[in-house]
């Protein structure tokens, strides 16, 4: 009997393939900066061929934004699941000091990879608009969480987006001390209180 589900199988194990460069490419840039790394030795890792990587992925700025992409949406799962797991009716604090706690659990979870960004400045425009995307998208996470909405006062978009900047910055601090567990406490406290007097109160 002829079989009938030869593209099915061949979609299957194209997807597989693109996981596997995502995930090799993703292992080359933790290790070392955007400039640093070559399409060639992503391709070398993971047992395939520069081509197949194009093919899949167009160019190296285009894998690279892939693998930031991937690193956002679980990350966006990762806060949103924070935030589920909250009693319901939570205050908007605790909801906001979830999204936070998930964030330092995925800066933690790899400091060097987090800072590099930060530091070498290099990153390609394709992901520097996944950066931007990942930012409102958390905004609009903050939005929610706080009951604000898009066409809130001016004052509360600023202090959204402000307030990441914020966390940002202190996130740096503490990944510079090894992400140390006594010194968490102090960017979370921090940042609450930074967001707290922005907004001007927690009741907006």
């Amino acid at each position: 009997m002829a079989r009938t589900d030869r593209t099915p199988r061949t979609r299957m194990a194209a997807d597989a393939r693109r996981d596997d460069i995502l995930a090799g490419a993703a292992a080359a840039f933790r290790a070392r900066p955007y400039a640093d790394v070559r399409v060639a030795d992503v391709a070398e890792g993971v047992g395939a061929s520069p081509a197949l990587v194009y093919r899949y992925f167009t160019s190296k700025a285009g894998l690279y934004a892939a693998v930031v992409q991937a690193a956002d949406d679980a990350l966006a799962s990762q806060q949103r699941s924070a935030v589920a797991s909250l009693p319901t009716g939570s205050p908007p604090r605790d909801k906001v000091r979830a999204l936070l706690e998930a964030y330092l659990d995925h800066v933690a979870a790899d400091p060097t990879s987090w800072t590099n960004p930060f530091l070498a400045g290099d990153e390609p425009p394709e992901a520097l608009a996944v950066r931007e995307e990942g930012r409102l998208r958390h905004v609009a996470d903050l939005r929610a969480s706080l009951g604000l909405t898009p066409d809130a006062w001016a004052r509360h978009e600023m202090s959204l987006h402000g307030y990441l900047g914020f966390v940002d910055q202190a996130c740096l601090r503490w990944a510079n001390s090894e992400c140390s567990p006594d010194l968490r406490w102090a960017v979370i406290e921090a940042s609450l209180g930074a967001l707290e007097g922005a907004l001007g109160d927690w009741r907006v």
